[in-house]
């Protein structure tokens, strides 16, 4: 299934892969919005899933472990995104680890990386994913 999911990320230059029993999903959206969408507003939750994002931080490691998924590949995973994932037992296939995920322009780390890397657990996380993307205007506020 693994392999399935990359060629299917880089086929359809998709930015996640989202494998359920309902079927395989691709999104293109940025950053973690589409992680955080499944989570908590999507009909088809993330529990149990194979997930191939080309990128994994903290925020969307957190995501990830509060939704249930079952096994993560990424193209690229963070150190504390990697530590997270295995302390939850979640098994993590990736092609590079960094210390961090750098912002878009490179110029310093990625807000939501920074956001989390505080958090002591995928809980903590949550609520400033939520702040993040309300004050981006990518979720509504509750």
């Amino acid at each position: 299934m693994t392999g399935q999911l990359i060629d299917l990320l880089k086929r359809e230059q998709a930015s996640l892969v989202v494998a359920t029993a309902d079927g395989i999903r691709t999104f293109h959206g940025r950053g973690v919005a589409d992680l955080y969408f499944l989570l908590c507003e999507a009909r088809h939750p993330l529990e149990g899933a194979a997930v191939a994002d080309k990128v994994v931080g903290k925020g969307a490691a957190a995501l990830m472990v509060l939704g249930g998924v079952k096994e993560v590949t990424a193209g690229v995973v963070s150190t504390p995104a990697l530590q997270l994932l295995q302390s939850q037992g979640i098994p993590v296939r990736y092609g590079q680890e960094v210390p961090h995920i750098v912002n878009r322009s490179g110029t310093g780390l990625c807000p939501v990386e920074e956001l989390c890397s505080g958090c002591a657990t995928a809980a903590e996380c949550l609520p400033r994913i939520r702040q993040f993307l309300e004050e981006r205007n990518v979720i509504s506020s509750s």
